[in-house]
């Protein structure tokens, strides 16, 4: 006789914990509060839906805070085999100039996850929409819709809270609490800076890039981009500091970030450049022979002394190691995702529950982070796998 696993939420480990669930072993089904799967998974591709990173296995797994926690799922379902098994259910994908894996040209977000569906529906996984998991009774049964249902396997999918448009809500996490499992507050990450600009500068600056930059936190440096807001920093090349930074703004309310405006030349080269030019005005050297942006200058004149902007050695150190004063994070709801929830050691080595045998937490709920640029829904996606994995190989 089969068993039964009841999953709660659609969002990416859900999905692909249920693609790689034996069906002939196992009745799955889902059950999601809102009318459709996956929206959440859609909210990733409003910006370009990039599904993972084509980055070595290896270095790929050195992007996650803790990296630890996630290595054996990352090592058990990697990047390669997510594409393998992308392209196996009909979604091709190919690797872009910032070398992230997209689906190919033409394929929409909304065909990825349909996709995904049908092959889950093939697969005879049943989906309940409008069911709302509320808690637990004496004997560990869920309550749903304040129905008792009892499944011999149950796996937790709700995700954090962000974007709570989608039902991402984190309010699951009171009830968690109550149980007497262990949980931490909701953190944004992956999100905007706070930054106490000048006045003169932002209405200058805002909404312009700060291209090809290094940016510094802690013992941590991220290449890319960072756009100027009226609210502060964000973009790729800040997102990746997000723990550094929630780091000193938990200990000391503030953090410094350094920004390496020329990554590609060292401290000698700048200032050679600098001291040798033929131009005669500062800005003009900046812009010819350094080949900064006005946004970039624009800090440097900004920021520093007359003196200091003047002074060849003084002026090089800061165009490679330029200061900035973080003092917030932004609200949890314009996070592109969140830590916090179920604490790692609350799960065992297979993402079970300790207090609750045979019910298991993955995804975002769990109180990991990662990077934009397909880390996310990797490591989701690479979670989901791995609990399948386990307990298809349950007796």
């Amino acid at each position: 006789m089969k068993k039964s696993i009841s999953i709660i939420g659609s969002g990416p480990s859900a999905l692909l914990l249920a693609a790689f669930l034996d069906t002939k072993k196992f009745n799955v089904t889902i059950y999601e509060k809102n009318k459709t799967a996956g929206r959440k998974f859609l909210v990733a591709g409003k910006g370009g839906f990039n599904l993972t990173h084509s980055e070595n296995i290896i270095e790929f797994i050195e992007r996650y805070t803790p990296s630890i926690f996630l290595k054996e799922a990352l090592l058990n379902f990697t990047n390669n085999d997510f594409r393998n098994w992308l392209k196996e259910i009909g979604i091709p994908t190919f690797i872009g100039s910032s070398k992230r894996v997209y689906p190919e040209e033409g394929i929409k977000p909304i065909t990825v996850l349909n996709t995904i569906l049908n092959h889950l529906k093939e697969k005879g996984i049943v989906f309940k929409f409008g069911h709302t998991f509320s808690s637990w009774n004496t004997k560990n049964d869920l309550i749903i819709n304040d129905k008792i249902i009892r499944s011999d396997y149950t796996v937790f999918s709700l995700g954090g809270a962000s974007w709570k448009i989608t039902g991402s809500n984190g309010n699951w996490l009171k009830t968690f609490q109550k149980k007497g499992i262990e949980t931490a507050p909701f953190q944004a990450s992956n999100c905007a800076f706070k930054i106490d600009w000048k006045t003169n500068f932002i209405n200058q600056n805002e909404g312009n890039p700060l291209k090809n930059s290094a940016i510094t936190c802690a013992d941590k440096t991220q290449k890319g981009e960072a756009v100027i807001t009226k609210f502060g920093l964000e973009g790729n090349a800040i997102y990746g500091l997000s723990p550094q930074i929630r780091t000193q703004l938990s200990s000391t309310k503030k953090a410094v970030i350094y920004i390496d405006f020329k990554p590609v030349f060292n401290l000698d080269t700048i200032l050679t450049k600098i001291k040798n030019s033929t131009f005669k005005n500062i800005t003009q050297i900046l812009k010819k022979e350094i080949k900064l942006s006005t946004s970039q200058i624009n800090l440097l004149k900004d920021y520093l002394s007359k003196e200091d902007y003047l002074d060849a050695i003084v002026l090089s150190k800061k165009i490679k190691k330029f200061p900035l004063e973080v003092i917030d994070l932004a609200v949890l709801d314009k996070a592109i995702s969140t830590v916090g929830g179920i604490c790692l050691k609350a799960v065992d080595d297979n993402f079970q529950l300790q207090q609750i045998k045979n019910q298991y937490c993955i995804g975002e709920m769990l109180n990991w982070d990662a990077s934009t640029g397909g880390y996310l829904i990797q490591g989701c996606a690479s979670v989901g796998v791995y609990v399948a994995k386990h307990l298809n190989k349950i007796d």
